[in-house]
């Protein structure tokens, strides 16, 4: 039998902005996320017997063996291809360079990116939720990080003009339309994030204790939080519960055209998350403080996990031209993850 020939491919991934919803997910909560025209592309060849991969933008070159052995001498980003390549299993290699237009480490979700257009290159499955799953178990395996789908599945499932509804608990995906009289910026705080030996773990854990108390936080009601005893676990639970509540009251609003509401929303998910779930920073705070005083700025929060990263504001269009322009980007609701292979 002739063996098959490599491949040339060239797999996409979009980074995310999260719009409201943030540590839901790994609740089984709802989020509100948009894919962005900010994106990792993944291009090679398949054959070998390892996945190697080169990066455009960060130092040193992965080199992993089909079943997942990161080769000594790889650089840390190393650790996320592997447990892509653990997790797809490839029947043969991969040689191929990556590069991004992604801020590293700026809660955008450059590692999810990273993650679902290398699964996408090594020929992982089509169908977005199932490439969601096994990239989000691909990142735990790498990291140790109890993350949720969110990320994942925002790469995966965007759709150009919209944000996504995700009920991370059914793992379905309903696209919202995002008007055309808001602008989405994100802005750069400065401050680097890096959830590996953050207290992420810790707040996941909470949550866990709020639901041994009271069941899944899903499905509870505010009204529930009394029976939880310890106070820190009380004001984690309440920031989810209510966080949920935003979500739904915030796509409801968005339909509406009620860009004030969606704004007032944005901007009690941020004051929620820095004072019952405790993952904002000084640095995050000053930023949105600044944001929100701008005029023609709907609303601002920081955006993905916290402890620093970037910030999300939600603006009336060209309001924000200008503002901090080496580090904020003006994003739109993009296609999500894609490939294409026998490039010639």
């Amino acid at each position: 039998m002739v063996a098959e020939e490599p491949s040339e491919v060239r797999a996409t991934a979009p980074g995310r902005v999260n719009l409201i919803g943030d540590h839901t997910d790994h609740t089984g909560g709802l989020v509100l996320p948009m894919a962005i025209d900010l994106a990792t592309v993944v291009e090679g060849r398949r054959g070998g017997d390892a996945v190697v991969v080169t990066s455009e933008d960060r130092a040193g070159r992965a080199v992993i063996g089909l079943d997942g052995a990161i080769v000594d001498g790889s650089p840390g980003w190393s650790c996320y291809v592997a447990g892509v390549v653990a997790e797809v299993a490839p029947p043969t290699g991969l040689d191929a360079t990556v590069r991004t237009t992604l801020p590293l480490g700026g809660g955008l979700s450059s590692s999810a990116a990273l993650e679902v257009a290398v699964a996408l290159a090594l020929g992982g499955p089509d169908d977005p939720v199932e490439l969601a799953r096994l990239c989000r178990r691909a990142e735990q395996r790498a990291t140790g990080v109890p993350c949720g789908i969110m990320d994942q599945l925002a790469s995966a499932a965007g759709v150009e003009g919209h944000a996504l509804l995700i009920d991370c608990t059914d793992e379905t995906v309903e696209p919202v339309s995002m008007p055309s009289a808001i602008e989405v910026v994100v802005v750069d705080s400065g401050q680097a994030r890096e959830l590996v030996g953050s207290p992420y773990a810790e707040r996941v854990a909470a949550c866990r204790s709020a639901e041994a108390a009271i069941g899944p936080l899903r499905r509870a009601d505010p009204s529930d939080l009394a029976a939880i005893d310890d106070p820190t676990i009380r004001r984690r639970a309440r920031h989810v519960v209510t966080e949920n509540a935003r979500v739904r009251a915030a796509v409801e609003a968005l339909r509406a055209g009620d860009l004030a509401e969606v704004g007032r929303l944005v901007d009690a998910s941020h004051e929620s998350l820095r004072h019952d779930f405790e993952v904002s920073t000084p640095e995050l705070d000053d930023l949105v403080a600044r944001l929100r005083r701008h005029p023609g700025v709907l609303g601002a929060r920081l955006t993905g996990a916290g402890f620093g990263g970037c910030v999300v504001a939600l603006a009336r269009p060209g309001a924000l031209t200008g503002w901090a322009p080496e580090r904020s980007w003006t994003v739109t609701p993009a296609r999500g993850a894609h490939r294409v292979t026998g490039l010639g």
